[in-house]
């Protein structure tokens, strides 16, 4: 049991070391032009395969290939590769395909076997061998018929023919092959075979060839005599005394005097099989590799010989490849070349681009040049007082409004900060807004009272927003001014005007309310003087009267303070009872509502502590007294005997305390319920319309409100939100 662990450490650590094994077995010699560009290919697919191993052995066929050569051979296999076994054997050309298959149960058993470079092949030879699923490869098959054509089309004038062959294994099967290519083309062609002649007498022959030959190179490694040539030495004597062009089937006569043909590569085939090689190894069935029937031949041609026999290779409409062709030192150092040229292309871009972009970059600044003028004329045209300033609270600039405001030059603002301008107050105020900004990034609008340097008192309204530089940090605070006086006098003037309206109504009812009272001091006044034409006065009826009449005199006396109250605005927003402004109405108008013939419910659903509401209380009596006049007058209006309802609801919500004046003495129209807040819009004959219009304006705008009108069923509603003040 040791001993078997032992052993299988030892399999597993000489696999490691070594890896894969590939046997790669050629036919022929080292030195072989066409064996050696596919060992070179096959070396070059398996060289990033760092854990394979490629042994090669020569057979050299071209030389010798007697039987009791071969026997020797596997012999002096057996001996070295007793203690090897391989992954893998490639066979190349057809010696070392056969020896393989005669071999392979003594040499190779249970290898996979690869081939190429095989000509002739027989594909019922491996089908119906045992070994049919071990084997795989690529055939070297020779086109003679296209290379017929090709000899035709380049030369169309051409009358005699030449081929050479020799009496190889290889050139004895061109020979059958050539057999029926030469009867189709006879009629033609004048086609001579020559496969004996000795070397002097095929030269002596080639040198009185008439310039309507062309020759055709099949093999020439032996001459009639059994004289060994190498590949280079035999082409090269033939080229010395021809005339005439010779063309080839092998692309290893191409550089030694061949101008070329559709030539069977030897690159080819040893890229091909390497490409197997690498599917075998990596762990691909061998019988799943199909045996590539096609040969990778390709059109190539000597450009040294195209130019002796001026022959136009462009005119035979195949992709070609040129050998020999003299390069220009771009060709000649292509990757330098490649290099410089992209170099100065990059450069020239560059070199455009940045003229471009200087161009660009003078328009634009030409352009922002102009904008920034124009933006400056824009900035000092606007009435609106406008400053900016940095991060930090200095002004960077200002427009001609807000020198002018404070009467100072544009100049001497630069620097300073608004302690330079404003009051402490107003300054500190500022500073608090504008932290907040610079951390939130938004925008802010307040209101201040500011006092100008000629002692005008000015409201205003700051609007401001952080700007950002073009790298996204902070740049600093802009601020737009803007003087809402004129305005605020003039929406002053307006609820006067809208009060002034509501006097005709008031006086009514102030005259409602001193009827009773002087009435009551007629009487008294009256029955004094009665007494004391009677001699019945006494000092007990005088003291009586006196007191009844300041009771009257008052009650009149706080009608006309009401009144009074009434007309004078607010100038502040203060807390007052909602109650309150109610019952004070109610004092100057309630008796006009009682002889009215209307009923009046007043609810006031909150059990607290007395509402309040923060704001311009008689801004908003102004409000409920044009509301409560509204619906009264249009109820007059109707004459009818019937009682019509006045109904007042306060209410306390979550965020907002809610007033609703509602009344039944008829609907709005529809088509203009939502115009009726408008200015100047009325359906009276002599109204103004500026009592809703102003009614919205103190809620909304001075008081940030909500009022609101709608039909609700026979009823119509007016509807005020109030928000509850947060501190």
């Amino acid at each position: 049991m040791k001993k078997i662990t032992v052993l299988f450490l030892l399999f597993l650590s000489f696999t490691y070391l070594y890896g894969k094994e590939v046997l790669f077995l050629n036919s022929y010699h080292k030195g072989y032009k066409w064996s050696d560009d596919i060992i070179q290919e096959v070396e070059k697919k398996l060289k990033p395969l760092k854990d394979v191993e490629l042994t090669v052995f020569y057979m050299d066929t071209k030389r010798i290939m007697t039987p009791s050569y071969i026997e020797k051979l596997a012999s002096l296999y057996e001996e070295q590769l007793k203690n090897r076994k391989f992954d893998l054997v490639i066979a190349s050309d057809n010696s070392a395909f056969e020896f393989v298959l005669e071999q392979k149960n003594r040499l190779f058993k249970n290898t996979p076997i690869l081939f190429c470079g095989i000509n002739n092949f027989d594909k019922t030879l491996i089908e119906k061998s045992i070994f049919k699923d071990e084997i795989s490869g690529i055939e070297e098959q020779v086109d003679l018929e296209k290379n017929f054509e090709l000899i035709l089309d380049l030369q169309p004038e051409l009358k005699n023919l030449l081929i050479i062959n020799d009496k190889s294994k290889t050139g004895l099967a061109m020979k059958k092959d050539l057999e029926s290519i030469i009867k189709k083309y006879s009629k033609r062609l004048n086609i001579e075979y020559i496969d004996n002649m000795d070397i002097d007498h095929l030269k002596n022959k080639i040198s009185n060839l008439k310039k309507d030959t062309a020759i055709l190179l099949v093999l020439l490694f032996k001459d009639g005599t059994g004289k060994y040539f190498t590949y280079k030495n035999g082409v090269q004597q033939i080229r010395a005394v021809s005339h005439v062009p010779i063309y080839g089937l092998w692309d290893f006569y191409l550089d030694y005097g061949v101008l070329g043909g559709l030539v069977t590569s030897a690159i080819a085939q040893g890229e091909a099989v390497g490409d197997m090689a690498i599917r075998v190894l990596n762990g691909t069935p061998i019988k799943e590799i199909p045996i590539v029937e096609k040969s990778p031949n390709k059109y190539l041609f000597d450009y040294n010989e195209i130019k002796r026999f001026d022959l136009d290779v462009d005119g035979i409409g195949r992709d070609y490849e040129i050998i020999n062709e003299p390069y220009s030192f771009i060709k000649a150092h292509t990757k330098i070349a490649v290099i410089a040229l992209t170099i100065i292309a990059i450069l020239l871009i560059m070199i455009f681009s940045m003229r471009a972009n200087i161009r660009r970059r003078i328009v634009v600044e030409k352009a922002l040049q102009n904008r920034i003028k124009f933006d400056k004329v824009l900035v000092d045209t606007l009435p609106n007082p406008i400053y900016y300033k940095n991060k930090d609270g200095k002004f960077l600039g200002c427009n001609r409004a807000f020198s002018e405001l404070l009467n100072i030059s544009k100049s001497e603002v630069i620097g300073k900060t608004a302690k330079d301008f404003f009051s402490l107050e107003i300054a500190l105020k500022n500073q608090q807004i504008d932290q907040e900004l610079l951390k939130t990034l938004g925008t802010n609008s307040s209101e201040m009272t500011l006092h100008t340097p000629d002692n005008h008192m000015k409201h205003i309204i700051i609007n401001k927003a952080v700007y950002l530089n073009n790298d996204g940090s902070i740049g600093g605070i802009v601020c737009v001014m803007d003087d809402i006086t004129e305005r605020m006098q003039q929406k002053q003037f307006l609820i006067q005007q809208s009060k002034l309206a509501e006097m005709g109504d008031m006086v009514a009812a102030i005259a409602h309310q001193w009827n009773e009272p002087l009435v009551e001091l007629s009487a008294q006044v009256q029955d004094i003087q009665t007494s004391f034409l009677l001699n019945e006065l006494k000092g007990a009826q005088v003291k009586e009267f006196v007191n009844d009449s300041m009771v009257q005199l008052k009650y009149m006396s706080k009608t006309l303070s009401d009144f009074r109250n009434f007309l004078k605005p607010s100038t502040k927003k203060t807390l007052f009872s909602i109650r309150k402004a109610f019952e004070e109405i109610f004092e100057i108008l309630g008796k006009q509502i009682y002889y009215s013939n209307i009923n009046l419910k007043f609810n006031y659903d909150y059990k607290s502590d007395e509402l309040l509401i923060y704001g311009y209380e008689n801004e908003f009596k102004q409000v409920l007294l044009n509301l409560i006049n509204n619906a009264k007058n249009k109820i007059i209006e109707k004459n009818s005997i019937e009682k019509y309802n006045l109904i007042i609801n306060i209410l306390y919500c979550e965020n907002f305390t809610t007033i609703e004046i509602i009344d039944d003495g008829g609907n709005i129209d529809e088509n203009i319920v939502d115009k009726i807040f408008e200015p100047y819009f009325t359906t009276k004959k002599d109204g103004t319309g500026f009592g809703l219009y102003m009614a919205k304006v103190i809620i909304e705008d001075k008081m940030g409100g909500i009022i609101t009108a709608q039909n609700r069923d026979k009823y119509v509603v007016f509807t005020i939100k109030m928000p509850h003040r947060k501190e």
